[in-house]
């Protein structure tokens, strides 16, 4: 009697969230299947309600897993999901717009590999053009986190040095960033008071705390298309709900780093500065529905039948 030999598990597990974007999701799809070593590999599309054609995209490429979800959860929740479904030993988180080259995902295994100090790697992101537009930031401190909380994102990029071989970053984003699974699923993945923001913020605030490294390893490289990763529908309603997730999020992030009244500090801060909005008569639609998400803590959680 014959002995057939057990399947090995992948080494990878790509993770992607999907929501109403099928053509770049389609892109980069086709673009991890012309991987290199893409048998070491398992693909994983956590797709959040999407009402496009994403939710049927295995049709086109059988070797892709997707886990359809009834609605959009946030992003915290999706990726929780994927990780709990992974059966890899590292995990890449990818958005649709970036188009991995094909030696990406084999080439950030093998620098995760290397460094055994190293939880977290990312490639270089360049554009289409093949310039290096690297998405890689400062670790929001109190200021920091106050100055994004008003912007609405990270600010510009951290300066890097691209020429070495292997360089340590303090925040990547999530667009490309591969994570030994292990060091998630001991934190018990991501925490579920984030919504759909700061996911990066607190990840890569883990990693540093535990005194290990987050790579970037220039010689990866992976493309960035300008399309959103996520598409969600157009109202003032959704904006304002988005805009309440992020300073929210924020808000989560200021109490694990700085403690309770950091926290609150953050969230008052968003408060006043949409009532200072509505009194100037500004954008009144957008800031009364954010005003009312932040005074009832309303972060991206599928609670909303918006999306």
């Amino acid at each position: 009697m014959e002995e057939t030999e057990t399947p090995q598990p992948p080494k990878v597990s790509v993770l992607i969230v999907s929501h109403n974007s099928a053509a770049p999701l389609r892109r980069c799809l086709e673009a991890l299947e012309r991987s290199q070593q893409r048998e070491s590999f398992e693909i994983l599309v956590v797709d959040a309600g999407s009402l496009d054609e994403s939710p049927t995209l295995d049709l086109e490429f059988p070797n892709v897993t997707i886990l359809r979800l009834p609605r959009h959860f946030g992003l915290t929740k999706a990726l929780n999901i994927g990780m709990r479904t992974a059966k890899g030993e590292f995990a890449l988180f990818l958005e649709a717009s970036v188009e991995a080259l094909p030696e990406t995902v084999s080439g950030l295994a093998a620098a995760l590999e290397a460094e055994p100090e190293a939880v977290a790697v990312c490639p270089l992101l360049v554009s289409p053009e093949g310039q290096p537009a690297p998405e890689i930031y400062r670790l929001p401190d109190a200021q920091g986190i106050a100055a994004a909380r008003r912007a609405l994102d990270w600010g510009q990029p951290a300066p890097v040095e691209t020429a070495a071989e292997r360089v340590s970053v303090q925040m990547p984003s999530l667009a490309a960033l591969m994570v030994r699974l292990y060091f998630l699923r001991g934190l018990r993945y991501i925490d579920d008071h984030y919504g759909n923001s700061w996911i990066e913020a607190e990840i890569c605030f883990q990693i540093l705390r535990a005194s290990r490294k987050i790579l970037l390893a220039p010689g990866v490289r992976a493309v960035r298309h300008s399309e959103p990763a996520r598409v969600f529908a157009q109202g003032v309603r959704i904006d304002a709900l988005l805009a309440a997730d992020w300073a929210l999020c924020a808000s989560v992030y200021a109490g694990k780093r700085y403690g309770f009244l950091a926290a609150q500090r953050v969230r008052w801060g968003a408060v006043l500065g949409a009532l200072g909005a509505l009194f100037g008569f500004r954008r009144l639609g957008y800031h009364c529905h954010r005003l009312v998400y932040l005074l009832q803590g309303q972060k991206l959680d599928g609670s909303q039948r918006l999306l």
